[in-house]
């Protein structure tokens, strides 16, 4: 089976999504593939700092996420020994420490104008299986839906699915990783009907202990430990180590104990750092974590991806094209931004600490 499309966009993810809404709105005819059954997948980096929201505005998305529901962070406090002992606002113009935006109401915002449109399709439950070349030109790929081979014909081919892009693979584009030195657990716990839309930090044993308000009434839990250190924790008693999350947070003693019963009710996520050695050539272009991973250390990935998206479509041409030097000046104009943000994550990290060691 066959099909034509101008742009074939591998991961629906807010990139991907973003990307094929600028494009679509241009005339041009693009298919989006999203290996995942539907666009509510569960998904940790939810929050939109003031670059992302002003991408968003700017194309006139906002106002949908703001309709289907996002809660703005009012502070961020610091605590020791279950006790708050330095408050962050935010800065009046921005107004907001982040906003938390749960993904499937971003998607849906954000895809929004263009699902009726007939220069579109969402190919959901669809995994990438393979580029189509003519000589060394990527001309489209090959898709797997519903276990149904289908090869999509396609001027550019897109990769924005992730820190381990199958189109970055396929397309053998060489990149290099670094560790940070810890891998992260994430939970999600109810929100206390008294809990305000905030972002709580703590130090367990030297390690970051983040709480991250989100809409729906949820908390997130977001845990450094050691890395590699996980299979170990497994093998050891879980009570001792939830007790430290309750002795840090006090007043959510309760709700810990109903929700974080095991080490199965936390979800790991190997945290690393990676940078692709180019962003594409010759009918294939990378964008968002499958061209430079980052860690959830300041929301950076997320709204670094949109910031992609939104320069990616002004360059891609009226004919669904992009040459070897338009991927070449795109990267070359994101690599500072990208390097200094991913520079100061590994800052951030290795400071994190400090920040308490003067508090008694």
């Amino acid at each position: 089976m066959e099909r034509t499309t101008d742009i074939c966009i591998v991961g629906a993810g807010p990139a991907g999504a973003l990307l094929a809404t600028l494009l679509v709105r241009r005339g041009l005819h693009v298919t989006l593939i999203e290996s995942s059954p539907s666009l509510g997948k569960t998904f940790r980096g939810e929050h939109v700092n003031e670059q992302g929201e002003a991408v968003l505005e700017r194309h006139a998305l906002l106002a949908g996420v703001k309709a289907r529901g996002m809660l703005p962070m009012t502070r961020l406090e610091n605590w020791k020994d279950g006790v708050c002992y330095n408050t962050i606002f935010p800065e009046i113009t921005v107004g907001h420490l982040g906003i938390h935006v749960p993904q499937r109401y971003l998607l849906a915002a954000i895809l929004e104008p263009i699902m009726q449109a007939p220069n579109f399709e969402l190919l959901l439950n669809t995994r990438m299986r393979e580029l189509l070349y003519d000589n060394k030109q990527v001309i489209g790929t090959v898709v797997e839906m519903n276990g149904e081979r289908i090869s999509v014909h396609s001027k550019l081919v897109v990769g924005a699915d992730g820190r381990y892009s199958a189109v970055r693979k396929k397309a053998n584009i060489p990149y290099h990783t670094w560790e940070h030195g810890y891998d992260l657990l994430w939970a999600r716990i109810p929100r206390p009907k008294d809990w305000e839309p905030i972002i709580r930090m703590a130090l367990i044993d030297g390690k970051q202990l983040a709480l991250f308000t989100q809409a729906e009434d949820r908390i997130q839990v977001g845990w450094n430990i050691d890395k590699g250190s996980f299979k170990e924790w497994r093998k050891q008693p879980f009570e001792p180590f939830i007790a430290q999350l309750k002795e840090a947070f006090p007043t959510l003693t309760d709700v810990v104990d109903d929700t974080i019963t095991s080490w199965s009710d936390f979800v790991l996520l190997d945290v690393h750092s990676s940078y692709a050695d180019r962003w594409g050539g010759n009918g294939v272009v990378l964008l968002g974590d499958a061209a430079h991973t980052m860690t959830p250390t300041g929301a950076f990935g997320l709204n670094s991806a949109l910031v992609d998206a939104e320069y990616l479509a002004a360059i891609i041409t009226d004919e669904g094209t992009l040459s070897n030097v338009q991927i070449e000046q795109f990267e070359a104009s994101r690599r500072s931004t990208i390097h200094h943000l991913q520079h100061e994550q590994l800052r951030e990290e290795q400071h994190f600490a400090q920040q308490f060691e003067a508090v008694h």
